[in-house]
């Protein structure tokens, strides 16, 4: 995958760009305490169906607007791959991580927002496994880390009970699965040199829906998930409000519009602020974390400062700067 290189923002740049990665993050890290009390109503593809098509909405309007009809031509690049991508990204993120959070019950959504800061972990192995090239030692001292903390948020530190829950597996499995396609799909972007951001996010998202709404009907015609009734449409609509426009059009423009200026070396700090938001709103709600898994939520969120540091102190000692990839989110 193409990776254009790293300049480093001016002043103002990098602030706004700060503010951007600082609102996305928290209004993400919302997200999944508000998808905990959906998942009561309604099943994760019907959702991931609904919302996507709000903040698709709300996507194709604004390129409208920003670049004018000629931003809907595909401009030579491959619509194939941005198809895969975007089934990738938006179906498999949101039907997986969905279904597993609906899976771990109440806990889910501390279980999710950690894996989420997980994932410039995962990129960091995705890169290796694509380039061929190894990661550094330390940094992958910091991914067993990273992951030894997520070990005891989601086992609420007593694993010897969690490996006797065979629930407790498969939530666990489809929540990395799908932090692992948000991964996939953003990596993908550095593909489309000749697309914005916002095109990229416009064309995948459309393309995407395609594949969401599709698995939908099957499942629907399959009797795997019972049609939506009005009634549940209804009882779902003040999560739609904040999942669609909010934390589906708002944080996913504000994300790739920050790393845009910050570049993944500063951007992928902010991964951090997604767990502890959550842990925040779910504390309000009811549910509150025990000393393990605050615990481990510092130890995830310490290792990725750690390994950010360490990345960029190599970098100015070998002269070169990071290749230039979006960091991930939902």
């Amino acid at each position: 995958m193409n990776n254009p290189t790293l300049a480093m923002p001016g002043a103002n740049a990098y602030g706004k760009g700060v503010v951007a990665c600082v609102t996305a993050t928290i209004l993400m890290g919302v997200m999944f305490p508000v998808m905990t009390d959906a998942l009561r109503y309604i099943d994760p593809f019907t959702f991931t169906s609904l919302r996507y098509l709000i903040a698709g909405t709300g996507f194709i309007v604004l390129l409208r607007i920003v670049e004018g009809p000629g931003a809907f031509r595909s401009a030579g690049e491959p619509v194939v791959l941005a198809w895969l991508l975007g089934s990738i990204g938006f179906c498999g993120f949101g039907s997986f991580v969905f279904l597993g959070q609906q899976l771990a019950g109440d806990e889910g959504a501390l279980t999710a927002s950690i894996m989420m800061a997980t994932q410039p972990m995962m990129g960091l192995l995705l890169n290796a496994l694509v380039r061929r090239v190894a990661p550094a030692p330390v940094s992958v001292l910091f991914v067993v880390l990273s992951f030894t903390g997520v070990a005891l948020v989601i086992t609420r530190g007593d694993v010897i009970a969690a490996l006797h829950e065979s629930q407790h597996y498969a939530a666990n499995a489809l929540i990395i699965v799908g932090a692992l396609c948000w991964v996939v799909y953003t990596f993908g972007a550095a593909r489309f040199t000749r697309w914005s951001a916002l095109k990229y996010t416009t064309f995948t998202t459309w393309l995407g829906l395609t594949t969401i709404v599709a698995v939908n009907l099957l499942l629907i015609v399959t009797h795997r998930i019972a049609a939506p009734s009005l009634a549940t449409v209804h009882a779902v609509l003040p999560h739609l409000a904040y999942m669609g426009p909010v934390a589906g059009f708002g944080a996913i423009l504000l994300w790739m519009t920050g790393n845009r200026m910050l570049g993944p070396m500063n951007g992928v700090l902010f991964m951090d602020i997604v767990p502890i938001t959550a842990f925040a709103v779910s504390a309000f709600t009811g549910v509150v974390p025990n000393h393990a898994q605050i615990a481990g939520a510092a130890l995830t969120g310490a290792a990725l400062i750690l390994n950010n540091l360490y990345l960029r102190r190599r970098a100015r000692r070998i002269g070169t700067a990071p290749a230039r990839v979006p960091s991930t989110s939902a």
